[in-house]
């Protein structure tokens, strides 16, 4: 692999999955580092993240004086692993929501040539466990509205398991982003896509947390729900062209559901 890839997991009292974490993806990613975005957990998250560090090179710590949202954790920890040379950038949820064993599989398919490597609930062998009916047609509802209105054939729009390339983050201009949640992770990826930037989908299993709380909120909901007609809306008036639907360049074909 061309460039060291970073493991970007911003936490806020993950303290119950922050070991388990570090652990899997040393076994399935042992070069790659890992940079953890703590927001002052009162859980002690940051404390442990230092005995991490300190007994592994490959972890590194970057602490952020209270919440201030899950967007800009990401923005702060891009513009890190950057500076210190990383080649992929990769997000990641602290919760063990995503599997550390699928991480080779979107770092291949960056090395392959992808500019984005989205891993996805929502394409053939992806799937989740654990939620109910609710939630299921929820994120269903959300991912389709989401393409719908940006016209676009990406089939996970709100996951939160990506894979960049160095240059990708430069090119969308990552840190002009603001957004916070669900928002945040539709605008990173309609950005690749309305550049013409090569994005595809990996499948995986997402399963919901087994220790600590959420920190899912109506607002961070209702956020996505405004921002997504707001994207393509900026593009129309900027005089930018649209972002490519299903089949054409800049992203996967992906049959409908």
């Amino acid at each position: 692999m061309t460039g060291l890839a970073w493991i970007v997991v911003p936490t806020y009292n993950e303290a119950a999955n922050l070991g388990p974490l570090v652990r899997g993806v040393r076994e399935s990613a042992p070069d790659a580092m890992i940079l953890v975005v703590d927001d002052d957990s009162p859980d002690g998250t940051g404390a442990l993240a230092e005995q991490l560090a300190a007994a592994d090179p490959h972890v590194e710590v970057l602490h952020r004086p209270g919440k201030a949202g899950l967007g800009l954790a990401y923005v702060n920890g891009f513009a890190h692993a950057l500076r210190s040379g990383a080649g992929y950038v990769v997000e990641m949820d602290a919760d063990l929501s995503h599997d550390p064993r699928d991480l080779p599989r979107l770092l291949a398919a960056a090395e392959a040539g992808a500019d984005l490597v989205l891993g996805s609930r929502y394409v053939a062998g992806g799937g989740v466990e654990d939620w109910d009916l609710l939630r299921r047609v929820l994120s269903r509802g959300g991912c389709r509205y989401a393409r719908s209105v940006l016209g676009v054939g990406v089939r996970d729009l709100t996951g939160g398991f990506k894979c960049f390339r160095a240059d990708t983050l430069r090119e969308i201009d990552f840190e002009t982003v603001r957004s916070e949640g669900y928002a945040f992770q539709v605008e990173l990826t309609y950005r690749a896509l309305a550049r013409g930037l090569r994005v595809e989908e990996v499948p995986i299993t997402f399963r919901d947390r087994s220790a600590g709380d959420s920190k899912m909120s109506a607002r961070i909901a209702l956020e996505a729900i405004w921002l997504v007609p707001a994207l393509r809306i900026a593009r129309r008036r900027d005089g930018l062209p649209e972002a490519p639907g299903s089949g054409e360049p800049g992203t996967l074909p992906i049959p409908e559901a």
